[in-house]
């Protein structure tokens, strides 16, 4: 998620563009990640979809996403009515830095340029989601990058009208997604809120989901192995209390 520093264990508000282009070989879509500058205070080094804190004034969220797209990758876009809403996370309570961050699509237009800011940004790639899911581990990504590229690679594959549409469903019954720490011995695990053990084994602030919601499907926890995050489903003999 977004870096800053926060001024109290309370998330900021802050929102990200999934920026989706056509693919240069092939069909489908392509999404621009960009790393984090190695010193920076929070998720240096890793890549991440273009984001940042809401400034204030920004009551409508878009335009911080939007401002954000500007500063870190140089891409303009037209208008806010551009971005789709997609996804709404928010940073585990255990964590010092937590942010409530919106993730938006919105499309380059042709032929637009990326000019990076080299103060916050040290690079950056046009990835499928299925090339990014198959790297996930050497690009570093963090959870709400994994998972959202999982949500979006179906999609993704039919190309811009299909991910629109799906923006449209998501929107329709949008859901924060708050994750909880559990102590596992297959290492550090994040449950996410479908997750069996999600209100019996999670530490921190918990915010539920109901078990027909059109989120509340597939994997359902991250497990840290070294410095990849791997998602995957709950053992079977998980329960919920």
């Amino acid at each position: 998620m977004p870096a800053g520093t926060p001024t109290s264990a309370e998330p900021r508000d802050s929102a990200a563009v999934i920026l989706v282009r056509r693919a240069e070989r092939g069909a489908g879509l392509e999404v621009l990640l960009v790393r984090r500058h190695r010193k920076a205070s929070f998720m240096s080094g890793a890549y991440v979809f273009p984001g940042g804190i809401a400034e204030p004034g920004e009551d409508d969220l878009r335009a911080a996403a939007a401002r954000e797209l500007a500063e870190e990758a140089g891409v303009a876009l037209p208008g806010l009515d551009g971005l789709h809403y997609f996804a709404h996370w928010i940073t585990p309570s255990i964590e010092p830095r937590r942010y409530s961050a919106r993730f938006y699509i919105a499309a380059l237009a042709a032929a637009q340029p990326i000019t990076l800011d080299a103060r916050e940004i040290e690079d950056a790639v046009w990835v499928s989601p299925d090339d990014a899911l198959a790297r996930a581990g050497e690009l570093h990504l963090p959870p709400p990058q994994i998972r959202s590229f999982l949500d979006i690679a179906p999609a993704a594959r039919d190309g811009l009208d299909a991910l629109i549409a799906l923006c449209a469903e998501r929107s329709a019954a949008p859901h924060p997604i708050l994750p909880r720490a559990c102590a596992d011995p297959s290492g550090l695990t994040l449950l996410l809120p479908w997750d069996p053990d999600y209100m019996t084994r999670g530490e921190g602030a918990a915010l539920a989901i109901p078990p027909d919601h059109l989120l509340a499907t597939g994997p359902s926890r991250f497990v840290l192995e070294g410095s990849t995050w791997k998602h995957v489903h709950a053992p079977p003999s998980a329960r919920a209390g």
